[in-house]
């Protein structure tokens, strides 16, 4: 989601270096957000079984899985990128979760109690999940004319299509294609949607059903 402003521009997270197994993360500083809560990071791994997910729960300055190029590795990268995997972070402009909504979105995908959807990491995944359905039936003309084409010197994938829409927007994604790159679009931090399209590109979102009509079911 766009993320704008920035109030607290000394909020710091450090996130040590791993070992063997897991992603070497190099210490960054998070602006414009503030945190609700105590910090709670939320990650998805896949169990023994690839088809299954397993919830894996870790704190700042604890090592941070890798699962690859999986739908998982989708999912933990967009939400490290977002908010560092923090579940209750709200950002100056209101957008919240680990993957950054903004308040239209959740009303779209079903989501009414912002601060039950703070607390609950089920309705922060099946809020994603929805909003991926939801962009990849806006945008499925574009994923089949574009997968594999290459603009602005990045390769175009349809993780990458969704992953800028999750930045800003399907709208703004069609016109960046359609313009072959000409029609650009940054949000309030100066993050492109060609970033996005080359940050998570080559993930395997091939399961995600196109559901213009998606909706969380609440439990």
């Amino acid at each position: 989601m766009v993320r704008k402003g920035s109030y607290f521009l000394g909020l710091t997270i450090l996130v040590v270096l791993v070992s063997s197994g897991f992603n070497s993360i190099e210490t960054k500083e998070v602006r414009g957000f503030y945190l609700t809560e105590n910090e709670v990071v939320s990650y998805h791994v896949p169990s023994e079984d690839e088809n299954e997910i397993e919830d894996e729960t870790v704190v700042i300055g604890n090592a941070v899985p890798y699962v690859g190029r999986t739908f998982a590795g989708f999912k933990q990268a967009i939400a490290f990128k977002e908010s560092r995997g923090i579940l209750n972070m709200v950002n100056s402009y209101g957008y919240m979760g680990k993957y950054q909504f903004g308040k239209t979105a959740l009303r779209c995908v079903g989501v009414y109690d912002f601060q039950e959807f703070l607390r609950n990491a089920d309705w922060q995944e099946k809020a994603f999940k929805a909003l991926l359905s939801i962009n990849k039936w806006e945008l499925r003309k574009e994923i089949k004319k574009y997968n594999g084409k290459v603009i602005n010197g990045v390769k175009i994938t349809e993780s990458g299509i969704l992953a800028a829409a999750h930045l800003g927007g399907a709208g703004s994604v069609k016109k960046y294609l359609r313009s072959n790159g000409r029609n650009g679009f940054k949000d309030g931090f100066g993050t492109s949607l060609k970033s996005y399209l080359k940050k998570f590109g080559g993930y395997d979102v091939s399961h995600v059903p196109a559901n213009r009509n998606a909706k969380v079911k609440l439990s």
